[in-house]
């Protein structure tokens, strides 16, 4: 297989990083995985569960000799892993990473990547509440996007390359500009989640004073939000950060949004409320037929599932 790498490091081991792996050894697409990861407790459990080939605590031990290098960390540590790793690349070696936040994380990594190395920014939309090596599955990837954010003048093998190795993954693969990147993502993923993150903590305080009713009696959207809600606090936090410009703005539309419906509740406005809720239902049904989600009742959970 022309795709097939000598020798594949992760560092960071979580969620994506595990189920690069895991999907990486499924499909060959790596001789040899090398792991790498900040805490011996971390790392110990990546061998327990056979993520790779060879693991190290000392990230740039780990990239030495790697043809492909993939950063798996929160973006808020991309500028210092990459100052670590920089001076151990190897020349032609493929430096990606997977970070949901784009401009900010290529600020940070490139001047610090030697020429000599290529630098293809990559952001796969995947993902569970979950979190740590244990959360990995080789799956997490089918049928969903990964987004390329290519440097102007990058070489073009090496763009090419990270392509078929996310399509090998399961991966939609699409190249997007870095600012329309972020600013695409402010309103699909980033927005939903710190609406959700605020939407839980009301209701947390609210629970205090209704005898943990809020939580018992958890209605479906409620507890689809606590999903979201759930997510690695380190990595939002981080995201949040570092797209703060794009965020902000959307979470300016969102506010008129909000505030044209609580005009429409308090004059009982039903004509717009129906027309609000009318054009969202559009954008549902848009989603399923692009297959980014199923139409199955309860968003495809099964019976047992429930109480859960």
């Amino acid at each position: 297989m022309t795709l097939r790498f000598k020798r594949l490091t992760l560092i960071g081991i979580g969620l994506i990083g595990s189920s690069i792996a895991l999907a990486a050894h499924r499909k060959e697409l790596a001789e040899e995985i090398v792991i790498s990861t900040r805490t011996e407790a971390t790392l110990q459990r990546a061998r327990e569960l056979e993520l790779g080939d060879r693991y190290y605590l000392d990230a740039g031990e780990a990239v030495e000799g790697a043809d492909l290098v993939i950063l798996c960390v929160p973006v808020g540590a991309c500028e210092a892993v990459t100052k670590w790793i920089a001076p151990s690349l190897a020349p032609g070696a493929i430096v990606s990473d997977v970070g949901s936040v784009k401009e900010v994380v290529i600020n940070a990594m490139q001047p610090h990547l030697p020429d000599t190395v290529h630098f293809v920014p990559a952001h796969p939309i995947a993902g569970t509440e979950h979190s740590g090596p244990d959360a990995g599955f080789a799956e997490l990837f089918e049928n969903r996007w990964c987004l390329l954010t290519p440097l102007p003048g990058s070489d073009e093998q090496a763009v090419a390359r990270i392509h078929e190795f996310w399509t090998a993954l399961g991966s939609n693969v699409e190249e997007m500009d870095a600012h329309r990147h972020d600013r695409v993502l402010a309103i699909t993923s980033h927005l939903p989640h710190l609406i959700a993150y605020n939407l839980v903590g009301t209701a947390h305080d609210l629970e205090t004073v209704t005898q943990r009713e809020v939580i018992k009696f958890s209605a479906g959207g409620f507890r689809d939000s606590t999903r979201l809600a759930a997510s690695d606090p380190t990595m939002w936090r981080d995201v949040f950060l570092n797209n703060k410009d794009a965020v902000l703005e959307m979470l300016g539309r969102f506010s008129e949004e909000l505030a044209a419906l609580q005009r429409a509740i308090r004059w009982g406005d039903g004509e717009a409320l129906y027309k609000a809720f009318e054009r969202t239902r559009y954008i549902r049904r848009n989603i399923i037929e692009a297959g980014q989600e199923t139409a199955e009742p309860d968003f495809g959970r099964h019976v047992k599932d429930a109480g859960e």
